[in-house]
């Protein structure tokens, strides 16, 4: 496989990512970003106490920005990290 073939198939997976995003997000409350990922969820609840040095976050009913990954779509998800973690709610959307 030619790196050209490899740059081709990187930048088709992303789009296709891209557009599984921009089908399911409108299924989901929250936005949660780290330094490594991004998920979408119904539900995050925080796990550390605040002023804590490890970040704890359960989220559950979520979706994760993975290019590589079987399944996206994930029942519980527990999230630890020392850098920040950036959760957004998103605005309520008419049917």
């Amino acid at each position: 496989m030619s790196s050209e073939d490899l740059e081709r198939y990187e930048s088709e997976a992303e789009l296709s990512l891209f557009r599984e995003y921009r089908d399911v997000v409108a299924m989901f409350r929250y936005v949660v970003e780290t330094d490594r990922r991004a998920y979408l969820a119904n539900e995050v609840t925080r796990l550390s106490k605040p002023g804590a040095e490890m970040l704890e976050y359960e989220l559950v009913d979520a979706w994760v920005w993975d290019t590589y990954r079987q399944s996206r779509f994930l029942k519980r998800v527990t999230i630890s990290t020392t850098r920040g973690v950036t959760v957004e709610e998103l605005p309520d959307r008419e049917i």
